[in-house]
């Protein structure tokens, strides 16, 4: 089969343009002496996980026990949690898992740590855990090199549990690649903090996390950092293509749909709208539409209903016809992939695999 007989809406990825994007970021991390722990939050497919281990992970990340729980039954067995998991339930499972599987887990706070211990306790298993510090985003991390020893102590008295370094998450910095200079610097000079007041108290510090795919290919011009973690580098989108992170020809991940309707002079109806593409805004450029439609990128995606897409043509010389298929690059591949059952994978437009988005919905 190809792509164009592929009923639609459809979500379609270029293999080749995958491909080159996995051994692309391994390489680099090869060449810099870095660990590379992509995180699956974008394609959330054992399938492409496998294959990111192969290329040379060490192993992979993801938010939720849920996605953990896909993952390692599929056979991946070295996962990071990056995200606080509290309350027995949650704590119960992993520990469970962590029988099976090397686990760590990312806290910034003693409550979330005493729960993973009695649970790891309960199970006689060991969770690994990486102390997350805030270095802009102001989301989750504790604030100060205080703060954090102080965590750092309360759990390496825990029972099952090991510290094993720090983590933190720069999506803060949300500018070109060669416009990152001053941020990366601040950032460094906020790694070194840490650090030097953890090896000051005798604490281990030995994995420094961090990374996201803005600033994946300076993770080199971090200093103190051993491994990272970009997740959208596999697929891409229009954020990335907006900071210049990649090019047109490296978004992997397209949405096929086809003109359902034009019976409004100048506009269009597509047969996809907020069901399957999320509604995430054009957040590297002026906040504007939701997609970038490869074929006629002057048409403007101006709003989404539930199975509607609306299109502006005014501003195009596109004349639009019922029956006319169309690709487009979503704002934000990571949410759009969650709405979808499974993702069909082509090379130059053969359709090769048909993947289930296995850890689609998981979210306990």
């Amino acid at each position: 089969m190809r792509i164009e007989e592929l009923d639609t809406p459809a979500a379609i990825v270029d293999l080749d343009v995958m491909e080159n994007n996995i051994q692309s970021i391994a390489d680099y991390c090869r060449q810099h002496s870095l660990k590379l722990r992509p995180h699956t939050k974008t394609h959330k497919i054992p399938e492409i996980a496998k294959l990111q281990v192969k290329a040379g992970s060490c192993g992979i990340t993801v938010a939720k026990v849920g996605e953990a729980e896909v993952m390692a039954a599929a056979g991946l067995k070295d996962i990071l949690v990056a995200y606080p998991v509290l309350g027995e339930a949650k704590t119960t499972r992993l520990a469970q898992l962590a029988r099976e599987c090397k686990i760590t887990v990312s806290l910034d706070s003693l409550e979330v740590a005493e729960g993973l211990s009695v649970a790891a306790h309960k199970a006689g298993s060991q969770i690994d855990i990486l102390l997350e510090f805030d270095t802009g985003m102001r989301r989750c991390g504790v604030e100060t090199p205080a703060s954090l020893v102080a965590l750092g102590h309360a759990v390496a008295k825990l029972p099952n549990l090991h510290l094993a370094g720090v983590l933190f998450y720069p999506g803060h910095v949300w500018v070109r690649p060669e416009e990152q200079g001053p941020d990366l610097e601040r950032l460094s000079e906020r790694i070194e903090s840490m650090k030097q007041a953890m090896r000051a108290n005798g604490l281990d510090c030995q994995t420094v996390s961090g990374g996201s795919t803005p600033t994946a290919y300076n993770s080199h011009r971090i200093r103190g950092v051993t491994e990272i973690r970009p997740g959208n580098f596999v697929y891409n989108d229009r954020n990335e293509l907006g900071l210049h992170v990649c090019g047109v020809d490296q978004c992997a991940l397209r949405i096929l749909t086809t003109v359902v309707s034009c019976s409004v002079s100048r506009r269009a109806v597509i047969d996809a709208g907020s069901k399957t593409f999320a509604a995430d805004r054009w957040l590297s450029g002026e906040g504007k539409g939701f997609g970038l439609i490869v074929e006629h990128p002057d048409v403007y995606f101006e709003l989404m209903s539930e199975e509607h897409g609306h299109l502006d043509l005014s501003g195009s010389s596109y004349t639009a016809r019922v029956g006319d298929r169309l690709t487009m690059i979503p704002n934000h591949a990571c949410v759009c992939v969650n709405l979808h059952e499974r993702i069909f994978f082509h090379r130059k437009g053969v359709v090769e695999a048909t993947w289930a988005v296995a850890g689609r919905g998981k979210l306990q």
